[in-house]
């Protein structure tokens, strides 16, 4: 995976205009609804209400990546740069996966590889957390790993129910 000059990861693919924000889980690659986007157009809200994406939400920055957050009216959900950045909260739990899996200070994030693969959105989900966070970079030059440095205080927080495990795990 190329490194940004600090080191951090840094994601590369092509960059398209509108995308679904919704990942898909390693194996059945199922979407988990269709939330395109697009600079005016509203953001659909993260399909459960759960109560700890209230606390998320509110303690998330108002700065993202030298990105304003934008003021996004839909439950689970906060934008930064126009849409360029869309995070939900309540997203449906990943499956164990075979995809590329890193943890931020403690945090599980999986990356949808699938997508990266064919030039989308850059998606990644947190892994063992109830509720989840699911988190899409539409410009490929935003490094995603210094975002989830950024957001990991309040992703942190939220409930874990299993971590990703490596070969030498099993």
């Amino acid at each position: 995976m190329p490194r940004d000059q600090a080191g951090g990861a840094k994601w590369t693919g092509r960059r398209r205009r509108s995308w679904p924000v919704s990942g898909c889980s390693g194996s059945g690659s199922r979407p988990r609804g269709p939330t395109p986007f697009q600079g005016g157009t509203p953001w659909s809200p993260a399909p459960s209400p759960d109560p700890h994406c209230r606390t998320v939400l509110a303690r998330l920055p108002g700065e993202l990546l030298g990105k304003e957050r934008d003021p996004v009216e839909g439950r689970g959900v906060a934008g930064w740069g126009g849409g360029s950045i869309v995070l939900r909260c309540g997203v449906e739990p990943l499956a164990p996966t075979v995809n590329t899996c890193m943890n931020v200070n403690g945090t599980d994030w999986v990356l949808d590889e699938e997508r990266a693969k064919r030039g989308g959105p850059r998606v990644l989900t947190t892994y063992g957390r109830v509720p989840s966070v699911e988190i899409a970079f539409e410009d490929d030059g935003l490094l995603a790993g210094d975002a989830l440095v950024v957001i990991d205080g309040p992703v942190r927080d939220l409930p874990q129910k299993s971590k990703c495990l490596s070969l030498s795990d099993t």
